[in-house]
């Protein structure tokens, strides 16, 4: 497959992620060929669980869709750690832009991923920069602060919170706080937003100077209110040019992650499960000396 067959072809795309996701050699040999010059700017949506991601972006959708906006979408679903099974929900909850031809949506599992995203986050999301879009949105699973691994992979990350984690603001400091490039106040009609907003923007302006200023957006996904604002806040966030140092760490983050990933597609879940299976009832059994054959 060429590189060429994806721009503004969904099914040539659809098709594209799917060599790639399964590691197919035919998607190494597309992945091989992508120009890292291309721009289309990449968008985190991460949080709670809760929070309202999937209607803020759906919301996005319905804004940038007026402006004749090509929109791409990856929504990351998770896998469960029994059964390895993975809701994969674009339908259900973007279903109004699922058919539209300006939109691609597109859930993928985390397949046992830990941070939020999936295993194939990095190369889906440098193919899908080649597709014509004008703004790829991603939105993580919503596990916590181990999903600021968004960071090393959108070009801006929109943290999303609602009202009731106000007596968790402080803790945000060590995790979320240090990835949002803007922050997002969600179900902002209900008790104590205005405070917790307050607090939030006390904790924003102590962080050390940098050429951005972190916004504190308050939205109501469900009705539109301040989609206008949140996508204000996201271009002039990308229309900053991060200095040549960041864009060098994020890169080391990233080659470090698809290495890791490399390294570690001979171990299968479920044939550890099964291998287990046969020796954990074994006199002696112990853990550390079992996964010794992996380390060669």
């Amino acid at each position: 497959m060429d590189v060429k067959s994806i721009n503004n072809n969904w099914l040539n795309l659809g098709r594209a992620i799917t060599l790639v996701e399964n590691n197919y050699e035919e998607g190494k040999q597309l992945l091989q060929q992508l120009s890292f010059e291309t721009q289309t700017p990449v968008v985190g949506i991460t949080g709670p669980p809760g929070a309202g991601k999937s209607s803020l972006v759906n919301g996005l959708i319905t804004f940038l869709l007026q402006n004749n906006k090509k929109i791409g979408v990856v929504a990351v679903d998770p896998t469960s750690p029994f059964n390895y099974g993975s809701l994969l929900g674009d339908r259900v909850r973007m279903s109004d832009h699922f058919n539209n031809t300006n939109v691609f949506i597109r859930s993928i599992a985390t397949r046992g991923s830990l941070g939020g995203l999936s295993a194939k986050i990095y190369e889906i999301t440098d193919v899908m920069r080649h597709a014509g879009f004008d703004v790829i949105f991603i939105e993580t699973v919503g596990v916590g602060q181990s999903e600021v691994e968004i960071a090393g992979l959108a070009d801006t990350t929109a943290v999303v919170l609602v009202p009731e984690a106000g007596d968790e603001v402080q803790t945000l400091k060590s995790g979320l706080m240090e990835i949002a490039d803007v922050f997002v106040v969600n179900k902002s009609d209900r008790d104590g937003a205005d405070i917790f907003i307050k607090n939030l923007n006390a904790l924003v302006h102590q962080k050390p100077s940098s050429n951005w200023s972190i916004p504190v957006i308050k939205t109501i996904a469900i009705n539109g209110t301040g989609i206008d604002k949140f996508w204000e806040g996201i271009e002039k966030h990308n229309a900053i040019k991060e200095n040549k140092e960041h864009q060098i760490l994020l890169l080391v983050e990233k080659a470090w992650q698809l290495i890791q990933n490399e390294k570690m597609k001979q171990v299968n879940k479920h044939a550890l499960m099964n291998d287990l299976k046969a020796h954990i009832d074994m006199s002696g059994f112990n853990l550390y000396q079992y996964i010794k054959k992996y380390f060669n």
